[in-house]
């Protein structure tokens, strides 16, 4: 089951694109975005719209992770042929899924986003369309006065 509005944020590791394992406490503003796979059309129109947005994340203080059970070449691959500059996480044994209660179709994870601060899950996003998600995310953030912008 998904964690919901409100559970503890569990504290996770998992290695980027880069080889380098990466371990999350939430403490500050997080989105950890979970999607099905590198590289096809509904994860790629995700993942620009979060490099899109990726500056105003930063200025308001949210780091941004992108999450799915290909492993850490297809996430270096992904990285360099998107211009991502925020860290794909690899999750190839689904063990992040798991601690999340993300489900897994075939394989690949469902496209779910949770907001995550002060060590707890803030938002949780289902069944999320991939076009606008990115902004979205960052708008309810903003409204709910989970993060702000700098003046």
């Amino acid at each position: 089951m998904t964690l919901s509005e409100g559970a503890d944020a569990p504290t996770v590791t998992a290695r980027n694109q880069d080889g380098e394992a990466v371990t999350l406490e939430f403490e500050g503003p997080t989105v950890l975005y979970f999607y099905p796979r590198d590289e096809t059309p509904g994860c790629t129109t995700e993942a620009r719209q979060f490099q899109l947005e990726y500056e105003t994340y930063r200025e308001a203080g949210v780091e941004v992770y992108g999450v799915s059970t290909d492993d850490v070449e297809d996430h270096r691959a992904f990285c360099e042929a998107e211009g991502l500059e925020f860290d794909l996480l690899a999750d190839p044994d689904a063990e992040l899924a798991e601690a999340f209660g993300v489900d897994l179709r075939d394989g690949k994870t469902a496209r779910t986003t949770f907001f995550l601060a002060d060590g707890e899950v803030k938002a949780v996003y289902e069944g999320v369309n991939p076009d606008g998600h990115a902004r979205d995310v960052l708008m309810d953030a903003l409204e709910e006065g989970l993060v702000t912008l700098p003046e």
